[in-house]
């Protein structure tokens, strides 16, 4: 009942590295908004290299998206381990971020409009 969950269609350009190395370009991401929580960009498996990532065992649950699966991210120079998340099937409220990934802001480096975003300090840090 403390909790908001808001996903808006944008346009801003959203680039994720690890390690130094660039892992994600969109100008579609979606952005979702949750209460107490950075905003996370959820973007397109075709603007991800899919090949540096590999599924993990990892899933979590939410009550407000649904059940998460991740990924661990291996480039040359880095492996972030389960960094990354998706919901192949959220609830009916998330469904606008289905089949969309998400990184960790708090762990990997993301550009936002050309900008190196800070990381910020989360219970994920």
């Amino acid at each position: 009942p403390f909790t908001r969950i808001d996903i808006l269609q944008s346009s801003r350009h959203i680039e994720v590295f690890v390690g130094g190395e660039k892992v994600a370009d969109s100008v579609r991401p979606r952005i979702l908004f949750e209460t107490g929580l950075p905003a996370r960009y959820y973007l397109p498996k075709t603007d991800v290299r899919m090949d540096l990532l590999e599924a993990t065992d990892l899933t979590t649950a939410c009550p407000y998206k649904g059940t998460a699966s991740y990924y661990s991210v291996t480039t040359a120079d880095a492996t972030a381990e389960n960094v990354v998340w998706w919901y192949p099937a959220p609830v009916k409220e998330s469904a606008d971020v289905a089949g969309m990934v998400s990184f960790y802001n708090e762990k990997v480096d993301i550009k936002v409009d050309g900008e190196l975003e800070s990381k910020p300090k989360t219970v994920f840090s």
